[in-house]
């Protein structure tokens, strides 16, 4: 009997960005930050990631670990389930009414 081969990582073309996600999240660090008055760089000092990472976050261009969520969310002050739930503010067609 053969003994069948096992393929590590993603298959090849597939990607776990979900860039409609990383746009809602971004923009709801950046409306979060910008309501607290705090700036970019002061955010990533507190929460002790680089401001060119953050910058990168708030863009939509990188999906931060959950390490990097809750670091985001304690220096916003705020819980993780406050960012969670204006992230999904940010997504079109998901806005509770209020």
């Amino acid at each position: 009997m053969q003994k069948r081969t096992v393929q590590r990582g993603r298959p090849a073309g597939t990607t776990t960005f979900d860039a409609e996600l990383a746009h809602a999240f971004g923009a709801a660090v950046r409306k979060l930050r910008i309501e607290r008055g705090i700036a970019q760089e002061s955010l990533a000092n507190l929460a002790g990631i680089e401001r060119s990472h953050l910058g990168k976050v708030e863009r939509g261009e990188h999906m931060p670990t959950l390490v990097n969520i809750f670091k985001i969310a304690r220096a916003l002050k705020c819980s993780t389930a406050v960012l969670m739930a204006e992230t999904e503010n940010q997504i079109p067609g998901t806005q509770k009414d209020v």
